[in-house]
């Protein structure tokens, strides 16, 4: 089993990170979005030496989009119907964590954060909460600016968790 690499591309600001720790460990990648992204401009090769795609020859072979129609969370389906155990998605969305938690895939948050069975229950409970709190009218805290240690961190944990990831599959 292949490992493959799954961006959902919804508000990812690591796109760049997860392909060039794709192109490093030598996993295909697949960016996952609705009609409404420009998923392209998210994959323009930059290594010139890298070998083209003959159909599309701004981008290397090791790379592809997943463009599905508009609509809530069907790039998230999209990628759970294509998901096997050696797989691992970036995301932002716990429920999409879950569900590929689920699968028994991996799942890793954009600050690098690596989802956990063990712990995304009571996540999902956070958000659940959360989102009551929201309907009611009331505010809750967003997340913190995002920064360059967010960075350098999800790069770490994302090229570990691929790794651990081509183990199960037998491709390491």
């Amino acid at each position: 089993m292949m490992t493959v690499l799954y961006i959902d591309a919804d508000a990812c600001p690591v796109t760049r990170e997860a392909l060039a720790v794709a192109r490093g460990e030598g996993v295909p990648c697949v960016i996952a979005g609705n009609s409404t992204q420009n998923l392209e401009r998210s994959i323009r090769a930059t290594d010139p030496r890298e070998p083209r795609d003959p159909e599309h020859p701004d981008r290397g072979f090791w790379v592809n989009t997943l463009q599905v129609g508009v609509g809530a969370d069907s790039a998230d389906f999209a990628i759970v119907q294509r998901l096997t155990p050696a797989d691992v998605v970036v995301t932002q969305d716990i429920g999409l964590a879950d569900i590929v938690l689920g699968r028994g895939a991996r799942a890793i948050g954009v600050r690098g954060r690596v989802y956990n069975p063990l712990t995304i229950d009571s996540m999902m409970f956070i958000r659940h909460e959360e989102k009551k709190v929201r309907r009611a009218g009331g505010r809750t805290k967003g997340p913190a600016a995002f920064t360059s240690e967010d960075r350098t961190r999800f790069s770490h944990n994302l090229r570990q968790l691929v790794r651990e990831a081509k183990r199960v599959g037998g491709t390491s």
